[in-house]
């Protein structure tokens, strides 16, 4: 009995009556918010943005074309924008240790606050320093100072010439310093008369002589404490006018900064440094900055290059953000995710940098938020899926420069301090390299719990028809294109069945369906016509055809030349005929080809078929 079912066209081709519709065009059909067909996605995406527990991070994996990365950022602007903003951060001069600056952490808005305020601070010590300096409370004080000195060393000199002319002597001020001359009846002995003085006279001027060369060391030993202690008081004097010009420029500050403990802090240190470099502030600084063949040189360093250090270098400013910040990454390098630290040339042909110079990252942007990447970009620059995972696990942004990790740049460089970190990654990419990653990364699992798939197809049922209607109103209204009547509604959910191949689904690639859409709005606006009908579809389907199918039509040419021979008619032992789909860019043909077998007789034994073409093993032949 020959079970042979024939395929008719009606199972071929499945129509869409349009009369199902009860609207007219689909001005008339409420918009549709959201996807269609994406219910699994949906449901991982609200409960992996939901979470908030260590290494639930999203892979969102898929076909292209389904929407994934419009859909991750509607959710994900929707659930920040009820979110808390994040807080602001700014790296600044560590005194202590120059070379490991410090962070910030400052509420939102507030780091450009105190960037500026501390930049109005400095232009004003610039002014009130000298001006404090030049008063008459600090000139007096100052000579009171030296006259008090210069009347100390008078009366030790005074001492010193009485003890010298107790002994005979004469105390002699000269270029080379202090010398004692002896005396005979008040005038100095000249050289030649001393030489002519008894062995014995000048044995007890020598022994007299020692003894006074002896007390003068000691009265200079304390003339000398008296300038060290004369300086001491100069520089306290100066601390003290500093402190009194700088203290309350400073607790303004301070005030309006009560609540951080940490800019307290640095506000305390800064003072400290301020005080013990006054004369930084006093003397007339030339504002010089580094150029590096013609281009211009950083905000950061067009100061004074005494007074860089007290600069703020803002790395986050929220200062306008709406809720948790939603950062996508399209070019993920190393630089551009982690952070960098820049360097100038200096004018003598060094490289130089400092504080100011560290630039944040995409990882710094999104702290306290939402990073979307796309997973194979990340992958493809070097050392950037590495250093991600290390963040990853040890939840801070540490900067690091990739030529001091190799030992390319020799320059001395700067180790930040690492910066806590509080992102959720949506990493975006196809369903092989989520296998891929998962057999052969053992970190990718732990750090990516969350899987969200999306669909390639939905089922086509009355309800979803509905929905397909919606979505084509609400792209429609998106795009400010003309609106579908119900035919061509329905002639557009056809087409999406065919390109999923299957009479009984729906396609989810909005790519290719928003691609249809707006060349059928291109056909209709060519005929004249207010809204889309079905033959605008059509004419939209066909010139899709017809654009790439050049191929295909060469390949029919061939067969109707008889350079390929395809029988359509009668019978041949061995021989049938069948088609091959391919598919070349987004179009999709079929191929005729025969497909032949030869007979002959065999030798009397079983022949593995398996095992012939070395597929099938021992256990398998054996069974």
């Amino acid at each position: 009995m020959d079970s042979t079912n024939s395929l008719g066209p009606d199972k071929l081709y499945r129509r869409c009556d349009p009369n199902q519709f009860t609207f007219k065009t689909t001005a008339d059909v409420e918009s549709l918010e959201g996807l269609i067909g994406q219910t699994r996605a949906v449901e991982a995406v609200q409960f992996g943005i939901g979470i908030r527990q260590e290494g639930y991070n999203l892979y969102v994996l898929g076909p292209h074309g389904t929407g994934k990365h419009t859909a991750i950022s509607q959710f994900l602007e929707q659930k920040s924008a009820t979110e808390p903003v994040p807080n602001d951060w700014c790296y600044v001069n560590n005194f202590e240790n120059p070379q490991k600056p410090r962070a910030l952490r400052l509420p939102a808005g507030q780091a450009c606050v105190l960037q500026q305020t501390v930049e109005t601070l400095i232009q004003e010590l610039h002014t009130a320093i000298p001006a404090t300096f030049d008063g008459d409370d600090y000139r007096t004080r100052k000579a009171a100072l030296e006259e008090a000195l210069a009347k100390k060393q008078d009366e030790y000199f005074n001492n010193m010439q009485q003890r010298a002319k107790s002994e005979n002597f004469a105390l002699i001020r000269s270029q080379a310093g202090l010398a004692f001359a002896p005396l005979r009846e008040g005038q100095v002995i000249s050289p030649e008369d001393y030489q002519k003085l008894p062995k014995e006279e000048q044995e007890q001027i020598e022994t007299r002589l020692g003894a006074l060369q002896n007390e003068l060391q000691a009265t200079i030993k304390k003339i000398q404490q008296l300038e060290r202690k004369h300086r001491e008081n100069i520089r306290q004097l100066d601390r003290e006018i500093a402190l009194f010009a700088v203290g309350h420029l400073l607790d303004e500050i301070r005030e309006k900064f009560s609540d951080q403990p940490a800019v307290l802090a640095h506000l305390d240190a800064m003072q400290n440094d301020i005080v013990d470099n006054v004369d930084d502030f006093r003397k007339k600084d030339e504002d010089v900055a580094p150029v590096l063949s013609g281009i211009p040189v950083p905000r950061a360093l067009q100061g004074p290059p005494s007074t860089r250090r007290y600069q703020i270098n803002v790395l986050v400013n929220n200062t306008t953000t709406k809720g948790a910040p939603v950062v996508y990454q399209n070019h993920p390098t190393y630089p551009n995710l982690i952070g960098r630290m820049e360097h100038i040339m200096s004018h003598a042909g060094t490289l130089i940098t400092d504080f100011t110079l560290i630039r944040p990252g995409s990882l710094h942007q999104a702290n306290g938020g939402y990073l979307i990447i796309d997973a194979h970009k990340v992958l493809r620059q070097p050392e950037t899926w590495e250093a991600l995972k290390r963040l990853l696990r040890a939840r801070e942004i540490t900067i690091e420069s990739l030529g001091q990790q190799y030992g390319v740049i020799n320059t001395i460089s700067l180790e930040p301090e690492p910066i806590p970190l509080d992102v959720k990654i949506v990493l975006i990419g196809d369903r092989m390299l989520y296998y891929l990653l998962c057999e052969h990364d053992p970190d990718f699992s732990e750090l990516f719990k969350v899987v969200v798939d999306f669909e390639e197809e939905m089922d086509r049922t009355p309800e979803n028809n509905l929905l397909y209607a919606r979505l084509i109103g609400t792209l429609a209204k998106k795009e400010s294109l003309r609106h579908f009547d119900r035919t061509a509604v329905a002639r557009v959910i056809e087409h999406s069945s065919r390109m999923v191949g299957d009479s009984a689904k729906l396609s989810t690639r909005m790519q290719g369906v928003a691609d249809l859409l707006r060349e059928a709005d291109y056909w209709a606006g060519q005929h004249g016509n207010g809204v889309v009908t079905a033959a605008d579809v059509e004419q939209a389907i066909n010139a899709q055809m017809q654009r790439n199918s050049r191929i295909r039509e060469r390949m029919q040419e061939q067969i109707e030349r008889g350079t390929i021979l395809i029988d359509t008619d009668g019978e041949q032992i061995g021989q049938i005929n069948g088609l091959s789909v391919l598919s070349m860019g987004q179009f999709s043909f079929g191929r005729p080809s025969r497909i032949t077998a030869r007979v002959r007789l065999g030798r009397g034994k079983f022949v593995d078929i398996e095992r012939e073409v070395e597929l099938g093993g021992p256990l398998h032949s054996k069974g």
